[in-house]
This record gives C-alpha cells, sequence and structure tokens, in this order.
C-alpha cells in the first residue's frame, strides 16, 4: 500500500548533516528501524558520501569487518548481526543489464538492499522503497534528503524528526 503523491512535487525531508559523524548518526538511527526487505536507494554527485553511508549503515546492523564500495563486483553480500546486508553499486550498469542480472531478487529478500547510483535503475526498484539523496555542501556536512515511497517509510522519516519540506525535484 502506498500514498497517492503527484508527480510535480512530494513530501521530502531533510537532514543537515553538520560533519561526518551527524551523517553516522543518522544512518544508525535508520539501520534500528530496518526490517527484512528494506530497500534503501541511495543518490548523490561522486564524493557525496554514498559509500561512507552505506558503511555506517551495515556498522549498525552488525556488519563486521570492511565495507568497501561494490563498484566492479556490483554487489556484495554481508552478514549482520541482526539481518544480511546487500550492497550494491550499479553505477557501471545499463537498466537493462541489471535488470538481466536479477538484481530485484535482492529487493524480496531477507536482507536489507542498499543501492547506490539508484537512479540509474529506478524503474526495476520496488514501488516502496527510501530514496536518499547526498549532497556535499562544504567540507564534512551534508544536506540528506529523503523521499519516503511508501506510508512505512515516511513514518521512519517522522519518527527520525526530519525536517518535512515540499520540494520539487528529488527523482528517483
Amino acid at each position: 500500500m502506498h500514498r497517492n503523491q503527484s508527480d510535480d512535487s512530494r513530501n521530502i525531508f531533510v537532514l543537515e548533516a553538520e560533519n561526518e559523524e551527524h551523517t553516522v548518526a543518522f544512518a544508525g538511527a535508520l539501520a534500528k528501524l530496518a526490517v527484512p526487505g528494506t530497500v534503501l536507494a541511495v543518490d548523490g554527485d561522486l564524493g557525496a558520501g554514498k559509500t561512507r553511508f552505506a558503511q555506517a549503515f551495515a556498522a549498525a546492523i552488525g556488519v563486521r569487518g570492511i565495507v568497501n564500495s561494490p563498484t566492479y563486483t556490483i554487489i556484495k553480500e554481508y552478514e549482520g548481526a541482526s539481518l544480511p546486508f546487500y550492497h550494491m553499486d550499479v553505477y557501471r550498469l545499463t537498466l537493462e543489464e541489471a535488470d538481466e542480472l536479477g538484481l530485484d531478487e535482492y529487493f524480496h529478500g531477507d536482507g536489507v538492499t542498499l543501492v547506490e547510483w539508484a537512479s540509474i535503475i529506478a524503474p526495476i526498484l520496488p514501488p516502496e522503497r527510501l530514496h536518499i539523496r547526498l549532497e556535499a555542501t562544504g567540507g564534512q556536512s551534508r544536506k540528506i534528503s529523503c523521499l519516503p515511497m511508501g506510508i512505512e517509510y515516511e513514518s521512519w522519516c517522522r519518527r527520525l524528526g526530519l525536517q518535512q519540506v515540499e520540494e520539487e525535484g528529488l527523482r528517483q
């Protein structure tokens, strides 16, 4: 079940993270809400902090060891203390290649899927997901914009106390 939203504007929830610790804390708070089947669709320019966010999220669900970007392997699977963690980086894929690889099977699995460069494969992402956009706003500061797609993800944004704004432009 998901909420009707206009294509022109959607409710966006924003967090201004002043430093890396704030970004890590947000990832940790989000991880506490994760359940099997959670999908985080993450976008942002090169150097915006997508992989760092993924590392912090993974650590918060109990993944031990090094979590690095799966740019060349496309997906890495990790065992977390509470949930499996599926980390995808689809930067080097086309939509057709992603579809052929069957990446969508992970979205309905027993773990959490975090997709870097998610907008590339938006048509095969599940209709319910949390779309996160990271933007560098200075040294370590980031603007973290969240577009909840589905009532559950909207509830998460409200529970996390994110500032709600109506904004155009966060496209998946």
